[in-house]
């Protein structure tokens, strides 16, 4: 299956300054099989090491000298190791934390060798203090589930894909093909982007039963992995949170809905856990003033996002029927389904090479509240974005914070067809300011930044 992250793995491959790249994501994101699709087509022969598997390889690299280090693998495997034509790919690196640490030789004394690691409980090691993580000398790529347009590839839409890639907004979306696309967003919101997954579903003939049995082992897996975390793990308590997360997407998060027995500190480490194994991602709030948006962030409120609307979907128990059932595929699960869909999509959206990041803003006032689902930063502007169905005077929200941040493109992403329209805000007590809406079908998420720098220069 193809993967939008071969294009910036080949442009790693041919940079001078190129350093080892450390792949991170969550298990089950494709890392492993992403490197050997990339060694395949780009290098003549890949040095695979996997220290899950083979944890005592990494006394291979106990040396200080790098090249001794290098015959020791040659040695190993009894193939040779030819910088240039070689993919050394060192797996579930966290297995082997000071072998992270001596990456930076490599870039150093043989900088002409291409060499990636990979690890899916990264964050666990990285965190530690036995080491020193070679700052400097090596460089992080960050890769999530599979995205809609990668979805559409592996079913066999390069036709569609390639349309929406091309979409411009004077275009005439035609209701065939829009009712297509539509389509194949339920599909996606069940099936998810965990490869795995995708594959199941494929090569069962389009069988929603496989896909349901895939999820089932690929949770088993993640709850396999829990005792991983740390030593004394509180095993009950990371499922219990785990499993309550998919009931507060949408919404402001307080560590009582997560588990409503335990105290909050606790809930707050198992959190800190999960987002570590990057199976959540915490999406806080920001005052929404510039860019970036990170520098005005308040730690204690936050929203959450799920690894991938596919397990989201087995999880809150929906199905094909009840997807089949609702006309606007925005009032699923109360809409919770649509805004992971989008937050998923703006969140891993971004350069690879740019830890994925993600906000949103509310307004708490005396009689009054607002609440924009996410902020981003599109063409050195901050874009507020709204996903919800309805007419243009309905989306107070975005229309108050339009109006106190002087913003001049509103993004609402909805179920009908594409369109750009001047609308004024129309806040009681205020002036009203002219701003432009720009509507989008979920389905052109992945198109949203171009098409709005277009719109901002309509």
């Amino acid at each position: 299956m193809e993967r939008f992250a071969l294009d910036f793995l080949n442009q790693w491959r041919t940079r001078p300054d190129r350093k080892p790249l450390v792949i991170r994501g969550a298990r089950q994101v494709g890392k492993t099989e992403l490197v050997r699709i990339f060694a395949r087509q780009s290098f003549a022969a890949i040095m695979e090491i996997n220290f899950d598997e083979t944890p005592e390889k990494a006394s291979l690299f106990d040396e200080s000298d790098v090249q001794s280090i290098v015959r020791l693998i040659e040695a190993d495997a009894s193939k040779k190791i030819i910088p240039g034509k070689t993919l050394l790919f060192l797996d579930e690196i966290q297995g082997a934390p000071g072998v992270l640490a001596k990456l930076r030789y490599f870039y150093e004394k043989i900088p002409e060798l291409h060499v990636i690691a990979a690890g899916s409980l990264l964050d666990f090691s990285l965190g530690g203090a036995e080491y020193s993580v070679p700052v400097g000398r090596i460089e992080f790529m960050y890769l999530g589930p599979m995205s809609f347009e990668e979805f559409l590839l592996a079913r066999g839409q390069e036709g569609l894909r390639e349309y929406l890639a091309a979409f411009k907004i004077s275009d005439r979306m035609p209701a065939a093909l829009h009712e297509k696309a539509r389509t194949l967003v339920r599909e996606y919101f069940l099936v998810g982007g965990l490869p795995g997954i995708v594959k199941a579903f494929i090569d069962s003939d389009l069988d929603m039963g496989a896909v349901s049995r895939a999820q089932s082992g690929m949770l088993l897996t993640y709850y396999a992995d829990f005792s991983k975390y740390k030593r004394k793990t509180d095993v009950p308590m990371l499922q219990a949170v785990f499993k309550n997360i998919p009931s507060t997407i949408g919404k402001t998060v307080k560590y009582s809905n997560l588990n409503p027995q335990a105290r909050s500190i606790q809930v707050r480490e198992s959190l800190d856990l999960l987002e570590k194994a990057r199976l959540a991602f915490r999406v806080f709030h920001s005052d929404g003033n510039g860019i970036p948006l990170g520098a005005e962030i308040h730690p204690s409120a936050f929203k959450l996002i799920f690894l991938d609307i596919g397990l989201l979907a087995s999880f809150l128990g929906i199905n094909a029927a009840n997807l089949q059932r609702a006309k606007d595929l925005l009032l699923v699960n109360s809409g919770a389904m649509a805004e992971q869909f989008i937050g998923q999509h703006l969140l891993f959206g971004k350069e690879f090479y740019r830890e994925p990041s993600l906000y949103y803003w509310n307004r708490q006032s005396k009689g009054s509240t607002a609440e924009v689902d996410y902020l981003v930063q599109m063409e050195g502007r901050v874009i507020p974005i709204e996903v919800k169905a309805g007419k243009t005077g309905r989306l107070r929200s975005l229309q108050v914070f339009m109006q106190e941040k002087k913003t001049l493109l509103g993004l609402r992403f909805n179920d009908d067809l594409p369109s750009i329209l001047e609308a004024c805000t129309s806040i009681a007590g205020k002036e009203s300011q002219p701003f432009k809406l720009l509507s989008l079908p979920l389905y052109l998420v992945e198109q949203a930044e171009r098409l709005c720098a277009t719109g901002l220069q309509a």
